[in-house]
């Protein structure tokens, strides 16, 4: 029996189909500090222009966002603001570290400065450098798009925290090394505004 089919259909499995839509409109949260957040902010102008490639939408409410670009040196004081918003983007969410401070702390080796956000946030793409170049960066966009179609986003296989890179350690816990009552974590507001 011969089941023809018209030429305005498209026959694809429904994980193949939201892959495609998800890897094609990743919507960026900046977390730029230093002189990687410049290379960053030349990657989205006009001359690179990273929304050729699906991530145009640089958006600052966390809440909007499923993919964290952490470009630049992050200091202990600013951790625990980095694992806020990591925590309020909404499943699933990826992450790129970009430049070597943000990978390992760079030339930083101090013990202000974070050796690597990867002990505290499962990192996807690595991009070396210092300050990496912005075609670098769309390089690891395009690589994390490729990553996001194969892994699929039905299956849940994103949600698995044996599929994903956990944190090597967590912060100290300051309630257990002074024996005061543990802290209550600040209510995560609702996105309000623009």
């Amino acid at each position: 029996m011969d089941v023809s089919v018209p030429e305005n259909v498209v026959v694809t499995r429904l994980d193949s189909l939201a892959s495609w839509c998800r890897k094609n409109s990743l919507w960026p949260m900046p977390f730029a500090t230093a002189c990687c957040g410049i290379e960053l902010m030349a990657t989205g102008a006009s001359k690179h222009d990273i929304a050729r490639f699906g991530a145009e939408v640089f958006r600052f409410s966390p809440r909007q966002c499923d993919l964290m670009i952490v470009a630049g040196r992050v200091v202990m004081k600013m951790l625990p603001v980095l694992q806020r918003i990591w925590l309020q983007m909404p499943e699933p969410k990826w992450c790129i570290s970009m430049g070597a401070c943000a990978s390992t702390g760079g030339v930083f080796d101090t013990y202000c400065v974070v050796q690597g956000i990867d002990r505290f946030i499962p990192v996807d793409m690595y991009v070396p450098g210092c300050p990496p170049r912005p075609e670098q960066l769309i390089q690891a966009v395009i690589d994390l798009q490729d990553k996001i179609q194969r892994e699929g986003t039905l299956m849940g296989s994103e949600f698995l925290t044996e599929a994903r890179q956990q944190p090597k350690r967590a912060l100290l816990d300051i309630a257990t090394a002074s024996n005061s009552p543990r802290p209550q974590p600040l209510p995560i507001l609702p996105n309000v505004g623009v």
